[in-house]
This record gives structure tokens, sequence and C-alpha cells, in this order.
């Protein structure tokens, strides 16, 4: 079986023998010739009936390889031969409320519309369902974002549901749970029997099952900083307080009451001059709490395993599902977290140290055509098949829906496979060996560390911000791990580990990710390296001779021309992209076309100068945009200089 990277290898060979024939400069390989995620991950379109639409709320696969699909607009449809060039389509059920999640067993197929559990099942073998049971009715408001998630089967046959808050009227950016069991875990039993399990999800659509553990994933809100994965048990506290309404009810496990967290925490519940509610907004230079702080005064509450950073990693965190194994490659085993505004899929690995999980998080594939809600590969492990969907909430991609696939060519990506925490720092293992020489000069490697502000404001952004300076790096003898001495680490902060120097060893490839974010809670007992066992080479602090002195040649005097004064120059879009990748703007802003947010040639059409940019950019108004579902987030981090160059192009697109 070839190689990927010979063909490559060669085809960016002929390329620069070409160009020196033709220019007589020999050119080195560059950093674009090294393999992209797409050269490994493929995705494929399922071809679906004209006419259909396929706002995927819902994905499982069946005993006989058939795919089952839950749709937004209430219809189940069930697909024979999935993975074939010509799918075939069968409409199993309609009629249906926003049907977000699907799930076989026992010869039927359950799903969680938005009031209900319901099974579906088909008695008389016509292949549609002719039975719609209710195993359990939870209630309503009525409000429109009263979504309801699942369900997913526990190990002993039972079933978990949760439920989305609603937002208030006067205090629209405010979540609230308007009837009982909004912004809980529900857990449900086939005979009909509910017991409330956790509280303090905002909208904990990526509700999951991993290895018989309970997950789910949040995304950005109010009292969330950053979207991420949690392991919830029973009588967990997550973080948003909008379900402790409830928690004094007779069946609450939750022992944290409403009166008990607004004692000990802010909610900024402020009233303006003319009697009206304020939104609390993002203040710059407070003196904030985190998670952490807070998890010291209630033991309750549940910090995130993983932390997925607001808008590198994801804005809407979906599904997450494991890897079967046998099933792509090195990365069996581990987890997949998709994302709706980002429309991409992230790879997150979990460890337990001291009995609490963490891990790390990767991007993995990017590219889908709307956002992706729900993931599920098939039986033989060989695809994963992608619900997408986008209404209401916007996504990056050109389509409103859709059914993708995910296929792997087996060939071997050059990824980091994994970060583990060690007692010193990290241990870092590569899916192919590296060249020595990059991996033993600490120039390679970056680590810094950040968290987020726990509080009522939509968001956060990072804060807390500090270098975690590498002393040492120890590579394996067969090249496929380094271990790193990092110094300054800290307790429920994540680690940005960046490795931009590595190499690797038959090509000289970079790595196609070269950035890991390790959430760590706990440094792991066990020997640390001695520094005199590892390289402490550091080619960026090599010192150089002097640079030579230039010859200064004599002569008459020139008399200068006159100069013509500076005239300011927009920056073009190849100046700022940069700018706009590196603080996330890129995640929600299409500079054309709408995208989570508005365009950037219809914000230039406010004509906002460039300082009231910069406030907005501190903090946003999302009152200015009604028509998007999803608020900005606060922005601060942005340095003057950086966020007037980002001005500047905006206004120049008028």
């Amino acid at each position: 079986m070839k190689n990927i990277y010979k063909a490559l290898f060669k085809r960016a060979t002929l390329y620069s023998l070409l160009l020196t024939a033709a220019t007589g400069v020999t050119t080195a390989l560059h950093a674009q010739e090294t393999p992209k995620e797409e050269d490994f991950f493929k995705i494929m379109k399922v071809t679906s009936p004209e006419g259909t639409l396929l706002e995927v709320g819902g994905l499982t696969v069946l005993p006989n390889g058939n795919l089952a699909i839950s749709t937004r607009r209430g219809d189940v449809w069930v697909v024979e031969n999935p993975t074939s060039r010509k799918p075939y389509f069968r409409k199993f059920a309609s009629g249906l409320h926003e049907i977000l999640g699907l799930e076989w067993k026992n010869d039927a197929l359950y799903c969680a519309q938005r009031g209900e559990l319901t099974r579906l099942a088909d008695t008389n073998m016509d292949g549609k369902a002719d039975v719609y049971e209710t195993i359990y009715a939870w209630p309503l408001s009525g409000h429109y974002h009263e979504y309801s998630f699942g369900p997913k089967i526990a190990p002993d046959g039972s079933f978990f549901v949760s439920a989305n808050v609603a937002f208030g009227n006067e205090e629209w950016w405010r979540g609230e749970s308007r009837v009982p069991w909004r912004g809980w875990m529900m857990h449900i039993w086939e005979d009909g029997r509910m017991e409330p399990y956790a509280t303090g999800f905002r909208s904990p659509c990526g509700i999951s099952m991993l290895n018989g553990e309970l997950f789910y994933t949040e995304n950005q809100g109010d009292w969330v900083g950053s979207g991420g994965i949690w392991k919830v048990d029973k009588g967990d506290f997550i973080g948003h307080p909008a379900g402790l309404r409830w928690s004094e009810l007779p069946n609450s496990p939750v022992k944290l009451s409403d009166k008990t967290f607004h004692s000990l925490v802010n909610d900024r519940r402020e009233k303006g001059v003319d009697g009206h509610y304020l939104k609390p907004e993002n203040i710059v230079n407070e003196q904030f709490v985190t998670l952490s702080d807070v998890k010291k005064k209630i033991p309750s509450l549940r910090l995130p395993a993983v932390i997925l950073p607001h808008g590198i990693q994801g804005i809407s965190n979906a599904e997450a599902i494991m890897i079967p194994e046998g099933s792509f490659g090195p990365f069996a085993g581990q987890t997949l977290i998709g994302d709706q505004g980002q429309s991409k899929i992230m790879r997150v690995i979990l460890e337990k140290v001291e009995g609490e999980y963490q891990g790390v998080s990767f991007d993995f594939r990017e590219g889908f055509q709307s956002g992706v809600l729900r993931m599920v590969f098939s039986k033989d492990g060989s695809t994963l098949f992608v619900g997408e969907t986008n209404r209401g909430w916007g996504s990056a991609g050109e389509a409103n829906e859709g059914l993708q696939r995910l296929v792997w060519n087996e060939k071997m990506p050059f990824e980091m496979r994994n970060i583990k925490a060690m007692p010193d720092g990290f241990e870092i293992e590569f899916t192919l060996p590296v060249d020595k020489k990059s991996a033993s000069d600490l120039a390679s490697y970056a680590v810094e560390s950040f968290t987020y502000k726990y509080h009522s404001v939509y968001g956060s952004p990072p804060v807390n911000t500090a270098k975690c300076p590498v002393k040492g790096v120890l590579v394996s003898e067969d090249g496929l791990k380094a271990r790193i001495i990092v110094d300054s680490l800290r307790l429920d902060y994540i680690h940005n580990i960046t490795l931009e120097g590595v190499r690797e060893k038959d090509h000289s490839y970079s790595l196609i990710h070269p950035t890991g974010y390790y959430t760590l809670h706990h440094i792991p007992q066990g020997n640390k390296l001695a520094l005199s066992q590892t390289s402490t080479y550091n080619s960026s602090k090599v010192k150089s001779g002097p640079a030579p002195v230039p010859e200064v040649k004599t002569g008459p005097a020139k008399v200068a021309a006159p100069v013509k004064p500076a005239v300011a120059k927009a920056p073009a879009y190849e100046d700022v992209k940069p700018l706009l990748a590196k603080y996330t703007c890129l995640a929600c802003h299409n500079a054309k076309k709408r995208q989570v947010g508005p365009s950037y040639a219809d914000v230039a059409k406010r004509r906002y100068t460039s300082e009231q940019i910069l406030k907005l950019l501190a903090n946003p108004k999302p009152q200015n945009w009604p028509e998007y579902a999803t608020e900005m987030p606060p922005m601060p981090q942005v340095p003057r200089n950086d966020a007037l160059k980002i001005a500047a192009w905006i206004n120049s697109l008028r």
C-alpha cells in the first residue's frame, strides 16, 4: 500500500525542480506542502430524495446496518444501504414535534419530542410506524427555546433526556426554568417512571453515553464562559442556576437551593433609573470569580472534564461519540465532538486522574456543509454519518441542513495522537516518528494557560493568560513520544500546548493540527524527570555574532526630493486575516456573506467609527442585530492596535 507522504513528496519535489530550472533559484519545501486534514478524511454526500429537508436532529444505526434519521420537522426516515451510491429513503414516521434525538431498543425507535419521550414501533411489518406510544411527558411553557434532547440509553436499559432552559421576557438574555425540569437531566424508565437526575444545564444538546457513563456538552452563554464536555452524576449541579428553582421539590437529588446559590454568587440583577433590568455586560479589569473559585463554596458544582475554547474549537458544541475499535486508525477509542456553529468536529481524549476526568482536545475535521449536530458510525465502523442543521442557530457552511459521510482513506496523518498529564508537565504521543533534532529543541514548544470568568454575562473572554515555560524535553528512542517539563502549571486551567517547530521524521512535515488544549484538574503522582535527562537546547536563544557594519560611501550630498504627506491606506484582507483567525473572528463572520453572525460588509453598512467598533468588541450589543440567534461574546482581550486595524479594514468595505 503506497504511503500518501511519498506521493505528496514526489509532487512537491517535482515542482521544486521545475521552478529551479525556470528561475535558477533553488527553493525549499514549504509548510503548505504538508498534507492537510482533507487529505486523510474525506467528506462525502449522502444522496437523498429531491425535496427532502434533512434538518437532522437524531441518528442511529439499526441492527441490520440501516440508518435511522429524525428531523427537526418531525419526520423519521429509515435509509437502506446508506453507504451506497444510491441509498433508499423510506419515511417511517411523521407528525412529531422537533425530534432532537433517536435510539433503537427492543425492535422500536425511541425519540425525544419537545414534551415527551416517544416509542415508535412497526407492529404490522409494513415498514412504517403504527404505534406512537408516550413513555413519559414533561411540562412545557411554550417558549421557543425549550428544546428537549435525547434519549440516551443507560447500561440498564433506562433512558436519559435533557431539557433546555427558556429565556426571560424583559430579561431576554437570562436563561430561566419556567416549568419543572427545564435545565435538568431526567432519568426515565420504560414503565413511565421518571426521576430528576441533575441540574445546572443551559442548552444540553450534546447528551452522550461514553463507555456506559453519562456525559454532555454545553455551548457558551450566560453563566457559561466557554463550551466543553462534562461528566454527569446523580445530584450534580453543573453551573447554570435556572433549574435550581425546582431543587427543593421532594424528589430532587440536588440539595443546593436557589436561595443559597444567589447568596454565594452575584447574579448582577440590577435595574436602571427607568425601573427596567439592565443587561449585565463584561467588565474589563474587574475582580471576577471562576468556576473553580465557586466550587470551593459549592462542592456539588461539577467542573467540565475538558473545556473546548470558544471560537477556536466550536461555539455550539453538540453530540460526543466514541470512535469504535478498528475505525479511524490511530484515533480508535477516542471521542469526537461535533459543533453546530462552526460546522466542524473536534477530537477529545479523556483520562482519569485522582478519580476525576480531565484531558485534551484537538481540531479534527472542518468544512461540513451545515452545523454538525449528530453523528453515528456505520455498523462496520468504516463511515461516520454526520447529521446537520442550522435553522434558528446559524452555522458555517453553504447549506441549512444535510447528511454527509466522513471516510478515512487508511493513510496515516502526522498528528499528536494524545497528550497526557505528567507530574512535571506533559507527555505527547505522535502518530508517526518525529525528527529528533526538531523535537529536542525547546523552541519547537510553547505552552500557556488561561481560564474563563463565571458570571451571568453571555460568555467570557479568556482571562488570567500566562506563559508556562518549557524547561526540558525528552524524546523517546522510537520518536513516537516527547515528554516536556513545564513550569507554572495551574489547576483547573486550560493549557494551550503548541508544537509549531516539531517535524515528521522522513519528510519534515509539520503537524496537521499543532495545538492541543489540555484541561488540568489534577497533577498526577509519579516520578519527575531530572533536567539532566532532557534536552535543554533552545535554538531561539542561541546567540549569533554581531551584525556586519554597512559600508558608508562618501560623495557629494544629494538634495532630497520633497516628501509627500503619507495618506493612510486601509489594510487589505490578507493583512487582517491572521488577526481575524487569531482572535477567532472567522468562527462567526465572513467578509461578504451571513454566517453565525453578520458579514463584515453588513457591519460596514452601519457606518460605525473605529472607536465604536472597539467598544462593541469589548461589549457587544446583540439587540442591534435581533435577526441573529447567537449572541457575540465580549472580546476585550483584542489589543487596541489590532482592533483598530480590523476596524479600518471593515470600514473599507463600505
